[in-house]
């Protein structure tokens, strides 16, 4: 195959991106067995997570961790960067309220921050990113500085 040919679904190169260019993922339910798929896989064991009969919760409905809202939202952009990200290299995640199993998730993503490497042959750049769930709510909001390719 040729080299000048673009492979299909490739993400986002370093001169894509510019301050406060904006997109948003596609959605994603969050459902019960993800849930526990997720706790036995981590051993977040927390009751508020393993158990589900504990009518006294203040939160209503079965709440999934924060780590795994933060792993969802990175599965969802991850078409945003395929084949161009290096690296992930350090965020501030804020978790801002609830999300429990049968929550539909999106990431909106505000690019912040773009600077070339120190040797200029690849591009950091930091982004805001919020995930909201169906009723327009951020419930979690974190900073990726991310390593990209350049074109």
């Amino acid at each position: 195959m040729s080299d000048n040919v673009h492979p299909i679904g490739r993400g986002f190169c370093y001169e894509d991106l510019k301050a406060g260019f904006r997109f948003r993922t596609h959605r994603r339910t969050i459902a019960e067995a993800d849930l526990a798929n997720f706790v036995n896989l981590t051993w977040l064991t927390e009751e508020l997570f393993a158990v589900g009969d504990d009518a006294s919760r203040a939160i209503k409905g079965r709440a999934v961790p924060g780590a795994l809202v933060y792993s969802f939202a990175e599965g969802l952009l991850l078409p945003s960067m395929q084949d161009t990200g290096l690296a992930f290299l350090n965020a501030n995640l804020d978790v801002k309220g609830p999300t429990v199993v049968g929550d539909t998730i999106h990431v909106e993503v505000e690019v912040t921050e773009c600077r070339l490497t120190s040797k200029g042959d690849r591009g950091l750049v930091r982004s805001l990113n919020k995930v909201v769930n169906q009723r327009g709510e951020t419930v979690l909001e974190y900073n990726p500085l991310r390593m990209l390719k350049r074109k």
